[in-house]
Parts: structure tokens; C-alpha cells; sequence
């Protein structure tokens, strides 16, 4: 087991020497050096090239200083190979959404090493690269989130497609979210297989409903997803946007770490997790455009609020926007170092 890494250990509520930080996004567009080969490539050909998928996953470690590298790719990319046409106009589009029993059923599930294989090889080109240097984290969509895309087709403002299955086809969203589930329990597996250290779920639509309508519809397949993972010595971290509400919910999902948007104070949501769940957070991703004294002052106010407990990562709320100075960023990194010192 890879415990000589803070972000490692911090993961599993071990002491550190000093508090681990990665972004949210930290490969992207607020890099020159991200946009450089972006400009070359569109982003679907940069997630299935994994020679320049490695090095926009290497750029922000190499300039931030940051304590965990993330896989470059997509949360979408193994479902295109369900049967549903991938574009990005900028954001992801599906133009056959699914809808009915039958759209479910003419889903497929991947093989992962066969349909995407540029994932795969990724992660075993950045083992290589960052040995001994950083962790690699890999990931995916939660079960949800996926579903989300799927019936929408596209990000939505009120989700009124993916409810009306929820609430008015209970047995076609049900087997959507089976399907989706036993696909991407399949997908974090190959990529613990290829090499990824530990794994981050990503439920960003995880809070549009309800808490009690979370346990009812979210929850079950969240949990089956994370009780089907290859856990031995890989740590997996929960991130459910928008959920401060019912972080009592989240956290029945068994994950090790559950990541927090910046909705909730974390000294709060650590009071409501217990101390035996890590935590990943929490700083808002709009701080960065703040001056440097004030997004110092925020970074000394989130480890305050800690406390000195164990099993703490440092992040944004959510991803960092293309739009941040990147010095700011990398500011930021340096005083959750400086400041956590132990």
C-alpha cells in the first residue's frame, strides 16, 4: 500500500506532516499549457489520445505542486460505448437520449479494455511517470449523475426528464440505473486494475433532489457501485454536489472520504460524518479570483475549522474555472502547505 503519500493517508484517516491538496479540474483550461495542446486536438480526441490525455494530467502537478494527480478524461466516456452518440457543443450532448424501457434495453455494456482502452492505457503511462512522485486517483460518474446525461441529454436546468422516469416510470429508471451501475462498477474496476491508487465518484447532480427522494432513488445505487469496487487498499472518495443538507444520507454510501462543496462549513459536516469518514474540501472555486491575502485567509479558515483532526484533503467545492489565474492557484496550493506544516 502506498501509505508514504499524504494524500494516501489522509484518505484513510492516517496523520500527516502537512495538510495534501489537488483541484478539482486541476488539468484544464485555466492552464496556457492545457490550451496549448487542446488547440491541436478536440476534447474527445485529447480524452482518447493517451499520450496528451498523460500530459495534461501531469501539467498541473508539475505546476502547482499539487498532492494527487486525476486521471484526464471524461465522466461520459464509457457510456458512449453504451450505444448513445457523444458530442460536446461545448458541453456533452447526447442526440439519442434515452427515454423508454426499450432505449434501456438496446443499452450495452462495455468491455472496458476493448471499448475504451484509451483510459486504460492512460493510467498505466502515468503510473509510470509519476512513481513515487504522486498518487493517480481515477474516476468516475456516480450511477445518477450518468443517468442525468442520459435521459436529458444534456446538462438541464430543472431536470424535469430524468424525474418524470424517477417518479412516472419507476421500473424504467430502475433498470436504467441497474444497467448503469453494473457499467460503471465494470469501469472503476478496470481502471483499479490499470493502476489507479484510489477512485473519485462524482455525483454532481446528486443534489437536485430531495434527501428523502436521495435515499430512495440515489442512495441504493450509489452504495451498490461502491460495494462492487476492488477496495483492497484504494480508497474511494464520494462527491455529491449540493448535498450539505444530507450529508447524514451521503455518508451511508460507505465511501472513505466524502467530498464537500462549499455549501456547508466543513467543520460542520465533519461534526455530522464522524470522525471515522475523511473528508475532501471545501474552498469556493470563486476565492481564486479573490486578492492573495483574502484566498489565504479562506485556506487558514477551512483548516481552522478542521481543527487538527485526521483525514483531511484540501479542495475547492468544485472545479476550478477556466477563467482563474493560474498563479492564484498555485498560491493556494502553497499556503494549504505552508499553513498545515506540521
Amino acid at each position: 500500500m502506498s501509505t508514504e503519500y499524504n494524500f494516501i493517508k489522509a484518505c484513510w484517516g492516517q496523520p500527516v506532516d502537512r495538510t495534501p491538496v489537488w483541484l478539482m479540474r486541476q488539468a484544464g483550461r485555466y492552464l496556457p499549457q492545457y490550451m496549448e495542446v487542446r488547440r491541436k486536438v478536440t476534447f474527445l480526441e485529447l480524452c482518447k489520445t493517451p499520450e496528451l490525455a498523460a500530459e495534461v494530467t501531469i501539467q498541473p502537478i508539475d505546476y502547482l505542486g499539487a498532492d494527487a494527480a486525476i486521471l484526464f478524461s471524461d465522466i461520459l466516456t464509457p457510456v458512449e460505448p453504451m450505444g448513445l452518440k457523444l458530442d460536446f457543443v461545448p458541453g456533452p450532448v447526447f442526440e439519442n437520449p434515452v427515454r423508454t424501457q426499450a432505449d434501456v434495453d438496446a443499452l450495452r455494456i462495455p468491455v472496458m479494455e476493448e471499448d475504451v482502452p484509451y483510459v486504460m492505457e492512460t493510467i498505466r503511462i502515468l503510473r509510470r511517470e509519476f512513481e513515487g512522485r504522486v498518487p493517480l486517483i481515477g474516476f468516475g460518474g456516480a450511477p445518477f449523475t450518468l443517468a442525468c446525461y442520459m435521459v436529458e441529454g444534456k446538462g438541464s436546468k430543472d431536470f424535469a426528464q430524468i424525474k418524470r422516469m424517477m417518479y412516472g416510470a419507476p421500473d424504467v429508471y430502475a433498470s436504467l440505473m441497474e444497467k448503469v451501475t453494473e457499467m460503471d462498477r465494470q469501469y472503476l474496476n478496470a481502471q483499479i486494475a490499470a493502476g489507479a491508487q484510489a477512485i473519485q465518484i462524482f455525483d454532481t447532480w446528486g443534489g437536485i433532489v430531495s434527501p428523502v427522494d436521495y435515499e430512495k432513488y440515489v442512495l441504493p445505487y450509489t452504495t451498490k457501485l461502491i460495494n462492487g469496487l476492488n477496495r483492497k487498499d484504494i480508497p474511494v472518495i464520494h462527491f455529491v454536489k449540493g448535498a450539505g443538507t444530507m450529508l447524514d444520507i451521503v455518508k451511508k454510501a460507505g465511501s472513505d472520504v466524502v467530498g464537500l462543496d462549499w455549501h456547508i462549513g466543513l467543520g460542520k459536516a465533519r461534526d455530522i460524518l464522524g470522525p471515522e469518514v475523511a473528508v475532501q474540501g471545501n474552498l469556493d472555486p470563486t476565492v481564486l479570483y479573490a486578492p492573495k491575502a483574502h484566498i489565504e485567509a479562506e485556506v487558514k479558515r477551512i483548516l481552522d475549522e478542521n481543527a487538527g483532526r485526521p483525514g483531511l484533503i484540501f479542495n475547492l467545492g468544485h472545479g476550478i474555472l477556466p477563467t482563474v489565474d493560474p498563479e492564484h492557484a498555485r498560491f493556494m496550493v502553497e499556503c494549504v502547505h505552508r499553513l498545515s506544516q506540521k
